[in-house]
């Protein structure tokens, strides 16, 4: 490439940069990106450490360019000597150039990099993406997983019976699944990576707890990370902290995130998960700057911790996947069907073979319509999530999808906390409309050490006392027609008090 002027230099390079004369080169949210090997990143050791894509994209910066430039082509300008004759130098164009070059937004002969993946995809279409390297139709590019054959898109009944056998009766026979649903609802969490693009559907957030350590959790969320990449982070009950660390890691190209090894018995009540989850596209400030960026929300997010419990909107948005090996020491069990599984399933090899049987379970519904199911729960923004998934388990005789989750609602704090409260007030003053000061007065006790009659009942804040007016009010207001169980609270706007009158009513037919 010959340049002379800094004005020729730019067109030169931009039209280079436009039409790929650099390899690997993509465009995502009008910046040119470059994709290349990650070094030095190394295997897992252990199910719960970070597991990075062999592949990285990095926004395409001057130092970047200009050692691309280097590498992939051979750049001259003209030069006269001090003979006066013309010759042609090597030259890396000026910082200049190149920051002109790079200042633009439109890339129209650049493909779009939406992902780089490591696991097998389900296409809009239905047709599996598992051919690695850059996907037209997707704009998703698959770094390849060597030890993977390729899955025929009609699996074999015989293949299809293999696959099931060795998922639930080999690779998860030995886990102490409290009941059949915990299982069920595993197997669609491990899908649902692959199945995304298809079902274009919200995934709720996905709980793997037990009654003990040394149960499994770890293996079970580890699993699913290795197959499709995985950040483990560390969690936090400051919601300004989560943001910060949901937004980083949405950062990153790996397909699961976990929150591993929660505190025994920690209630998981966040309003910034709770709106995470059932939002399609996370925007937020960039680290260390005061510019906005918005990232895809197509990652599996997971909890793992022993006896945990959930607050607020996440019981309504978690999916939960329970083990109860109901013995004093779990990790002293023999005699597993895969012995060492934990060591086991951390080898690309053995990977590969739970991949390529999920994959035929997959194909194999595909291949018969993808039916889906009309029997699972109604989840609010995961309704198409669990009617696809729950149509999967259908097609292959894996009962219980989701049959738990009345069983789950005993796990949900703030739902016990407020229809405690909430019968409390129903057993004092029927269905009495009352507003929240002539409310609050009713939990003053002179001694000043309970809330009076109510019990221990009546909300607090975080430190235990109890509620002010103005507090009790904004609770309420987000409490107002959700039922909880049998009752449920109401409220009317009284013009001549100039204020909100709330009571609570019990569903005819109870007692």
């Amino acid at each position: 490439m010959r340049i002379s002027t800094n004005p020729d230099a730019i067109r030169q390079l931009t039209a280079a940069v436009g039409s790929r004369l650099l390899p690997d080169t993509y465009v995502q949210d009008g910046t040119p990106v470059v994709v290349e090997a990650v070094s030095g990143a190394g295997d897992p050791a252990a199910g719960d450490d970070d597991v990075a894509l062999p592949l990285a994209a990095s926004p395409l910066r001057v130092a970047q360019l200009a050692g691309l430039l280097a590498e992939h082509t051979h750049v001259v300008r003209p030069e006269v000597d001090k003979n006066g004759s013309h010759t042609e130098v090597e030259t890396s164009p000026a910082r200049d150039v190149l920051s002109a070059v790079l200042a633009r937004r439109s890339w129209p002969e650049l493909p779009v990099l939406h992902r780089i993946i490591s696991t097998p995809v389900l296409r809009p279409d239905g047709t599996l993406l598992q051919t690695p390297g850059y996907d037209p139709e997707t704009g998703f590019l698959l770094a390849g997983r060597t030890h993977l054959e390729p899955v025929p898109d009609q699996p074999t009944r015989d293949d299809v019976e293999a696959a099931r056998e060795f998922l639930l009766n080999t690779f998860l026979r030995d886990f102490p699944w409290k009941t059949a649903a915990d299982r069920a609802n595993y197997l669609a969490l491990l899908a649902t990576p692959i199945l995304r693009p298809f079902t274009r559907a919200l995934s709720p957030f996905g709980i793997v707890d037990a009654t003990m350590p040394g149960s499994g959790k770890t293996i079970l969320s580890g699993c699913a990370g290795m197959l499709s990449g995985q950040r483990v982070l560390t969690w936090t009950d400051s919601d300004e902290e989560l943001r910060k660390s949901i937004t980083s890691v949405l950062a990153d190209q790996t397909g699961v995130v976990v929150f591993d090894n929660l505190e025994e018995g920690h209630v998981i009540n966040s309003a910034v998960l709770a709106r995470l989850v059932t939002e399609r596209t996370w925007t937020d400030r960039k680290l260390g700057t005061n510019s906005a960026s918005s990232y895809a929300n197509d990652r599996l997010w997971l909890a793992t911790g022993n006896n945990l419990r959930v607050g607020g909107d996440m019981a309504s948005r978690s999916v939960w996947v329970r083990l109860d090996p109901d013995c004093p020491r779990p990790e002293a069990r023999t005699g597993f069907t895969i012995p060492n599984l934990d060591s086991w399933i951390l080898q690309p090899a053995n990977q590969a073979v739970v991949l390529r049987h999920l994959l035929i379970l997959i194909l194999d519904w595909t291949a018969a319509g993808a039916p889906t199911s009309s029997s699972v729960p109604q989840m609010r923004q995961f309704t198409r999530w669990a009617q696809h998934l729950g149509g999967w388990l259908e097609h292959h005789g894996i009962d219980g999808f989701l049959a738990n989750s009345e069983d789950n609602r005993a796990l949900d704090d703030d739902g016990a906390e407020w229809r405690a409260f909430l019968l409390r007030w129903h057993q004092l003053h029927g269905d009495k409309p009352l507003g929240t000061k002539t409310l609050r007065a009713t939990a003053d006790d002179l001694s000043g050490t309970s809330d009076g009659p109510w019990q221990g009942t009546f909300p607090t804040t975080a430190n235990g006392k109890l509620l002010s007016t103005k507090s009790l009010g904004r609770k309420l207001t987000g409490q107002v027609g959700r039922g909880r169980g049998d009752i449920v609270l109401r409220s009317v706007y009284d013009t001549h008090a100039s204020s909100h009158q709330y009571w609570v009513e019990r569903q005819s037919g109870t007692p």
